[in-house]
């Protein structure tokens, strides 16, 4: 069984049934207890970093995701579930992450020649040997919905980038944590086939 944070961020329901969709059960929940007994972790939404954060403060599950991340408990984060992740978030002021990844989440400069905020289909390209993307192409098509994107400090953590203005980080992957900003429920093929990769991840190609 793995553990759908909710966490009342975003629609669940799509990220549950492409989850399902390539064999894992699941159980959706914001009980901290859940996530102890659960295989691995998936965190998702679409709102503000403060909001995402505060939440899973008030519903005590803030300590408990860093616990098991720490612990080696594999986790997915999906486009919020990436950016909180990091120390600092910078959308309606500063709020703090879960110190995860060193690094901060920001706004696309206004400047730049784009729409904000980013939305549909762009290309995902490889910066490193990956689990994550597993028999997916270089340059394969993932579908976005941002205003804001992690910037690590480590380079070394990103998966891959996209081209949006500027080349952005839109995935990491650091031994048990896997993130990607853009949302693999979304995006047919090439998404389920990520989350059959973290499958295999979890179940160790079992």
């Amino acid at each position: 069984m793995i553990a759908l944070v909710d966490y009342g961020m975003g629609n669940l329901r799509s990220v549950e049934k492409a989850l399902e969709k390539v064999g894992f059960q699941v159980k959706r929940t914001f009980n901290p207890k859940d996530l102890d007994c659960a295989d691995a972790i998936v965190v998702p939404g679409v709102g503000a970093f403060g909001d995402a954060i505060h939440n899973l403060e008030r519903l005590g599950l803030k300590e408990k995701i860093v616990e098991l991340i720490k612990c080696g408990k594999p986790y997915l984060g999906i486009c919020l579930g990436l950016q909180i992740l990091f120390e600092y978030g910078y959308e309606f002021g500063q709020h703090e992450g879960l110190g995860i990844i060193k690094g901060s989440v920001v706004r696309f400069d206004e400047k730049l020649p784009i729409k904000i905020p980013h939305m549909g289909w762009n290309q995902v390209w490889l910066k490193k040997p990956s689990k994550m993307f597993e028999s997916i192409k270089d340059g394969e098509f993932f579908y976005f919905v941002h205003s804001y994107y992690a910037n690590p400090d480590d380079k070394s953590v990103i998966a891959s980038t996209t081209d949006y203005g500027i080349d952005f980080c839109s995935a990491v992957e650091i031994d048990n944590v896997w993130a990607v900003q853009f949302h693999p429920e979304k995006s047919q093929k090439s998404g389920l086939k990520l989350l059959e990769n973290f499958k295999n991840f979890v179940y160790k190609n079992s």
